[in-house]
């Protein structure tokens, strides 16, 4: 029988309040673990989550830092360390909002936040979180939300594109890097995806977008953190270097 236990694991997910965060912390709680809530600015909602993961008999810190700063995800892990225990599962689910606009319009520094949101915070949490992982001695699980976007390369996702694509060669050399640890490193690529403030403004469908995607509906935020908890899980213990979509099948990686 197949049971996707978390019990005894401790997860960090970094923009743990925004609209795919929040729904990652709640199900990597219903799961059995304990959370890091990480947040920007969002200290309200931080708080409210940590009190849900504490109603489901869970531990949960919130803690606030500035994710594309090596100094404060330092901070993140010695305040975890401290309070909870040693994080083996960590989600790197944080990135930097801008203004799309085309390659002649964008700003240098819009290319700048995604190469820090995607790229950086990754090493850094690389860096902060995995010796600890080593030592322990139990594996554990680095998982990045990256995006279909960085397989489409449609007009105006270029900052986005080119972060995520960075991201995803970090990843792929780190899974190779600290695979001998039984550390599996892995993606998840959501396409637009249906979160709370979709359904507050009941705009959850779009016929265009859906019209391209084979299961033809766009997925939901639950979806998503369904396979960050696989991954999370023993069930994926043989599943490392992979970029998932979780899309319905509107990008599909060849071979």
């Amino acid at each position: 029988m197949l049971n996707l236990n978390l019990s005894g694991s401790i997860a960090l997910v970094t923009g743990a309040t925004g609209d795919l965060g929040r729904v990652m912390v709640r199900t990597l709680a219903e799961c059995g673990a304990d959370i890091v809530i990480h947040y920007l600015s969002n200290e309200s909602k931080a708080l409210e989550l940590k009190r849900e993961v504490e109603a489901l008999g869970r531990r949960a810190i919130a803690v606030q830092g500035n994710v594309t700063k090596q100094d404060d995800i330092e901070r993140i892990k010695t305040e975890a360390a401290e309070q909870l225990g040693t994080v083996n599962i960590v989600v790197a689910n944080a990135v930097i909002q801008y203004q799309w606009t085309s390659i002649l319009e964008q700003s240098a520094s819009d290319y700048e936040s995604q190469f820090e949101s995607c790229v950086m915070q990754s090493v850094y949490l690389a860096k902060a979180f995995v010796p600890a992982m080593i030592e322990q001695g139990k594996g554990g699980r680095f998982i990045g939300i990256n995006t279909e976007c960085a397989m489409q390369n449609f007009p105006n996702q270029s900052a986005y594109t080119a972060g995520k694509r960075g991201m995803d060669g970090i990843y792929r050399v780190l899974a190779k890097e600290v695979g001998a640890h039984q550390i599996t490193v892995n993606q998840v690529a959501p396409g637009w995806t249906i979160s709370d403030r979709d359904r507050e403004a009941q705009s959850e469908r779009n016929e265009q977008y859906e019209s391209s995607v084979p299961l033809k509906r766009r997925g939901s935020d639950q979806e998503i953190a369904n396979t960050v908890a696989f991954l999370a899980s023993d069930l994926s213990s043989f599943i490392t270097g992979a970029y998932i979509p979780v899309n319905g099948g509107n990008v599909i990686p060849a071979i």
